[in-house]
């Protein structure tokens, strides 16, 4: 790390004592510009750091995140113009992005790798929508916000997966098809597992939720990949512009819920993000393992759990959304989706470490 960065770092520190002094003397309107002003110099002091900038990012969302949980009202409506409404349009652009970083050959790995496919399909689309359940019952969250959960294990697998999966050493061409082909099977199979698992907890409508996710999602990736079959490498600038437009917009998504729900994540905000890590860490294990007994490579091992363990959570806010709760329902997503990038990215970084062929070479001695 540059000497500039570690100056950025201990003045980041001397920020955060001051926040949590702040906070602890009850002075909270100093303790919130202390916090932010943390999270915005660590954010740039890990930029400097081989290992770590690849957290950067999330830092920000954090700093984001702080900024919406103080100052509330700024992100809520402007003018009478209400936030929230920019959801929908912001994750059709972000679908349209993931539609134009594939193309239709990304489907024919279902042909290619049928027990891969299989498989991967069956672990997220039972693993996690059961777990969402079970861990949302354990918790005895509020309805709405119990639905939340269950909402992003019924959610398919979204681009971040990919990454890891290249980070991990896995079998990206796995990663991609079962992040594509999860992605079609979403309008059926999000609203059957929401009706199945959350129907408890909210009243349920399959055919409107159907629609929805094919407005936000099915057609803006149609759309993208219609581009990218006809287009391909002849606007270099989006393929640029796009994961940075992403990525503002999901950011700028998480600040808009945040600021909705804030009074709610201040009574259950800690529970939600313990929720949050068993959900996502059970995933991860559960996905793996699974495909060690059934004696798969280690690659769609790795491949799998990550598939498994990362759900699409701007999805599940665009959902939110549609049912008119993204103050409540739309508040696992906002927080899953931050951890998702910090663990997903972690456990890359661990397996890329160690050769996905080890395990294999000894079994076959």
């Amino acid at each position: 790390m540059k000497k500039q960065h570690k100056i950025l770092l201990a003045i980041g520190l001397i920020c955060l004592a001051a926040g949590i002094a702040f906070l602890i003397t009850g002075n909270t309107q100093l303790s919130g510009p202390a916090l932010v002003l943390f999270f915005l110099l660590l954010a740039l002091a890990l930029r400097g750091h081989s290992f770590l900038k690849g957290f950067s990012y999330t830092i920000l969302i954090f700093a984001a995140v702080t900024l919406a949980m103080y100052y509330p009202s700024y992100f809520q409506e402007a003018g009478g113009f209400e936030f929230k409404t920019l959801i929908v349009p912001l994750l059709q652009i972000i679908m349209f992005g993931m539609g134009t970083a594939m193309s239709f050959k990304d489907f024919m790995g279902v042909v290619k790798m049928p027990k891969g496919v299989l498989v991967g399909l069956v672990c997220q689309f039972t693993i996690m929508p059961v777990l969402g359940f079970a861990i949302a019952t354990m918790f005895a969250f509020p309805p709405e916000i119990a639905a939340g959960i269950v909402l992003v294990g019924s959610s398919p697998s979204g681009l971040a997966s990919n990454v890891m999966a290249y980070l991990a050493k896995a079998n990206l061409a796995l990663s991609v098809t079962l992040t594509a082909v999860s992605t079609l099977l979403a309008p059926l199979m999000t609203p059957l597992l929401m009706e199945v698992f959350a129907g408890e907890f909210v009243p349920i409508d399959f055919w409107s939720m159907m629609l929805s996710i094919v407005r936000i999602v099915i057609l803006p990736v149609a759309v993208g990949l219609l581009f990218n079959h006809f287009f391909h490498g002849k606007a270099k600038w989006l393929d640029k512009a796009m994961p940075i437009v992403s990525m503002a917009g999901i950011a700028f998504i998480i600040v808009i819920i945040t600021a909705a729900g804030r009074d709610s994540l201040l009574s259950i905000g800690i529970f939600l993000v313990v929720a949050a890590i068993i959900h996502n860490m059970a995933g991860y294990f559960m996905g793996y393992w699974g495909c060690r007994i059934l004696k798969m490579k280690e690659q769609d091992c790795r491949t799998i759990a990550l598939e498994v363990g990362m759900q699409n959570a701007g999805l599940a806010s665009g959902i939110a959304l549609e049912m008119g709760k993204v103050a409540t329902i739309g508040l696992a997503p906002a927080i899953f989706g931050p951890w998702m990038n910090i663990s997903g990215s972690s456990l890359a970084t661990w397996w890329r470490e160690k050769s996905p062929f080890k395990n294999e070479n000894q079994e076959e001695k």
